[in-house]
């Protein structure tokens, strides 16, 4: 795994929210666990003003913090001849077309055939470590059965400058879904907090108390039964779109887990069963880490997305 020791500085800046140091540095980089963040603290890789705190620290404006992020050990995960649909790539980052079905990093229950498994294969370890050894180069995620474009870091350099980038909000992302239903309004935003479900840890809900989610939307075209959507997340929580079409009563067409009702009517008056849940990651764009020029990315629609918007179109 590729990757020098990297020492980082920043400011806090004036709108600092955060009541510790280790929960402001996981709003900086969401990549790395608070946990990893908190034991960093402890261990002295983190200095504030020059001198060691704890992860209690409460940061205040102007406050100069100082990271020596660690080395990065091996990746455990083994490398595999999976194929990959690359659409870019340089010494720093690639960008990807994943296909639905595929993981993007080990897990319980799946410690094998994941994209991190394919990308060491390809880059023959040349991946950045700082996510953990499970994660290597993985900045952002998709879930198994969601399709579409991925960024992925190959040093650690790359992965800090674009994971800031996903945490200040600074990367565009534009999704394509297919919802059950008419929905109405045609455009609109959905802003609902978003936490672990109370009671199905695998899923999210929307939640008072949950962490701030906007979702963005507008529709594309009417179908037989559902509509085609373009979807823009303003921020990044897990399952963000599926929860938040939801939340409104326009699940995805295909979503098992938030949407089964709506998704047995729909195949009772189509016929149509969808394979997965619709959703498409269909353009990217971010700053790049080294050359500070907009990369822009585009993935057309999977053969089962466009065999969906073929059906339902009647």
């Amino acid at each position: 795994m590729k990757g020098k020791q990297q020492s980082q500085t920043l400011l806090v800046p004036c709108d600092v929210s955060a009541k510790r140091l280790d929960v402001f540095l996981h709003h900086e980089f969401p990549c790395v666990s608070r946990s990893t963040l908190a034991r960093l603290v402890r261990d002295g890789h983190v200095l504030v003003n020059g001198q060691t705190v704890k992860p209690s620290h409460q940061p205040r404006q102007g406050e100069q913090i100082t990271i020596a992020w660690p080395e990065p050990r091996p990746a455990t995960p083994e490398p595999e001849p999976i194929p990959l649909d690359i659409l870019y790539e340089d010494e720093t980052l690639i960008v990807i077309n994943k296909p639905a079905g595929l993981v993007v990093h080990p897990a319980a229950g799946v410690p094998s055939g994941t994209l991190v498994n394919a990308l060491l294969y390809h880059c023959r370890g040349e991946l950045s470590g700082i996510a953990g050894v499970a994660r290597p180069g993985i900045v952002h995620r998709l879930d198994r059965d969601t399709s579409g474009l991925m960024v992925v870091a190959k040093n650690d350099a790359g992965h800090l400058a674009l994971s800031r980038q996903f945490a200040r909000r600074h990367v565009e992302k534009v999704y394509h879904a297919i919802v059950c239903g008419r929905l109405e309004p045609e455009t609109g935003e959905i802003s609902a907090p978003i936490a672990r479900h109370p009671s199905h840890r695998k899923m999210m809900a929307v939640i008072d108390k949950g962490r701030p989610a906007i979702t963005a939307y507008k529709t594309i075209e009417t179908l037989q039964g559902a509509t085609l959507v373009e979807a823009h997340p303003r921020t990044g929580r897990t399952h963000q779109i599926r929860v938040h079409f939801k939340h409104i009563g326009f699940p995805l067409v295909g979503d098992s887990s938030y949407g089964k009702r709506p998704n047995a009517k729909l195949s009772e008056e189509t016929g149509y069963v969808a394979p997965r849940q619709m959703l498409h990651a269909q353009r990217i764009s971010f700053v790049h880490p080294v050359t500070q020029q907009t990369l822009t990315f585009e993935a057309p629609w999977p053969p089962d997305f466009a065999e969906a918007v073929r059906r339902l179109r009647g």
